[in-house]
């Protein structure tokens, strides 16, 4: 290039002067270069994106794909732009441009890793998406990518030719799987549970396979450590979480609800029709009055359509105990201001055992804190055991020796021969 002969002349009078403006010069072209792409190019692509049903949703992120990959242009300025600075050693040249062409190759796997993302979301959208996930396969394709750009990073840095590099890794790749096995293993690991945010420090998570119980308190390389409710402390090998399963309890934590399921063992044999004056007794709960008018209403209408049409009298339907003692711990759940409306809640029998028929309670508190959570399910059990002679039900209990001695104490008093 032909420069006027008075600049030619300040140059040579002024080396640095010259080597600064030329410094300025391309990093304005880079600024520049930076600024056209993301006020002008980007935002361009963005309003195009925008009408479009995939670009206008942000958890698809296309604009984060493409800012990305915008990236890539300051740094390719940088890199073409650097060698024609004069009276720069020409080791710093080749550093600065090695350094341009790894953040290059970086932004790009970035970017490629970002598509896999939104490929994985926009096919999570299918019907039949759960049917046969391919998240697993896009993982190995970033992770691919992720140890290609490594290789191409590490041999811009040193100036080599990754033929070089790979075949250098090759000759100590089994020397170092060998030593560094668990330290791969544990590295690994710890990207997965990151990477799938399955473990954070402050979660609960139970193993009990390795009698952890408790909170995460610490999370390192190779351990993650546990301490237990009993203020023990577990200390978990980090790949031990990705190759044996274990519990998180931040779903409850997060929800803002805590599941009770326990059952009540009803005595079958005390389960029975109500009487007419049982029947009047149970209408005056405040809990069962519309149930009670609304079942027997319904009751009614079918014993009169059954003998109309002339069938047995005995087929006809009736209230039972066990029934009515249901509908009111549905009830008695559903007016309680510390079990979770907006969560399932039911009262359901289970199959009958040898120690009685189980009726289960099925429902989420509103309080996930542990002691809070053990006193209201205490509360509600101590009512519904309390409650149960109002149905004249009984709750199973194993025959104790106190009970044999009462019994043979009764029988010796009345006179009966034994």
């Amino acid at each position: 290039m032909n420069y006027p002969q008075w600049f030619t002349d300040w140059a040579n009078q002024h080396n640095w002067a010259y080597t600064a403006t030329a410094l300025t010069i391309l990093f304005v072209a880079v600024w520049f270069s930076q600024l056209i792409t993301k006020h002008i190019l980007l935002r361009g692509i963005a309003r195009l994106l925008s009408r479009t049903e995939l670009g206008s949703d942000p958890s698809v992120g296309l604009k984060l794909i493409v800012g990305r990959i915008a990236q890539v242009v300051p740094a390719l300025v940088l890199s073409a732009g650097i060698a024609y600075v004069p009276d720069i050693p020409d080791t710093l040249v080749s550093i600065i441009r090695n350094v341009a062409i790894a953040y290059i190759v970086l932004t790009l796997a970035r970017a490629f890793s970002a598509a896999m993302t939104s490929a994985n979301e926009i096919y999570m959208r299918r019907p039949d998406s759960h049917l046969k996930p391919i998240k697993g396969y896009l993982q190995i394709a970033q992770i691919v990518v992720y140890v290609i750009a490594a290789v191409l990073i590490i041999a811009a840095l040193i100036d080599k030719s990754p033929v070089i590099l790979l075949s250098g890794i090759g000759a100590m790749g089994a020397v170092t799987l060998l030593v560094f096995q668990d330290t791969i293993l544990s590295f690994v690991a710890s990207i997965q549970l990151s990477s799938n945010d399955m473990i954070r420090v402050g979660d609960w998570i139970e193993m009990p396979q390795l009698n952890a119980d408790g909170e995460v308190i610490d999370m390192a390389l190779h351990t993650v450590r546990v301490q237990n409710w009993d203020k023990t402390i577990t200390t978990i090998p980090t790949k031990r979480l990705i190759s044996d399963s274990f519990k998180n309890w931040r779903g409850m934590q997060d929800s803002g609800g805590r599941r009770i399921k326990r059952s009540l063992f009803i005595d079958q044999t005390s389960i029975d029709f109500l009487s007419e004056a049982q029947i009047q007794s149970l209408k005056k709960l405040s809990l069962l009055g519309d149930y009670l008018d609304s079942k027997q209403a319904e009751i009614d209408d079918w014993n009169r359509a059954l003998i109309a049409q002339g069938k047995d009298p005995m087929n006809t339907r009736q209230l039972t105990n066990i029934g009515t003692f249901r509908a009111y711990v549905l009830n008695y759940l559903k007016h309680h201001p510390k079990i979770h409306q907006g969560m399932t809640l039911m009262v359901r029998q289970l199959s009958p055992t040898p120690q009685g028929l189980p009726l289960e309670v099925y429902c989420f508190t509103n309080d996930i804190r542990w002691e809070v959570y053990e006193g209201i399910q205490s509360d509600l059990f101590d009512h519904l055991y309390a409650v149960l002679s109002r149905f004249d039900l009984h709750v199973f209990q194993e025959t104790s020796g106190q009970d044999i001695r009462a019994s043979i104490a009764a029988l010796s008093g009345s006179g009966i021969e034994r």
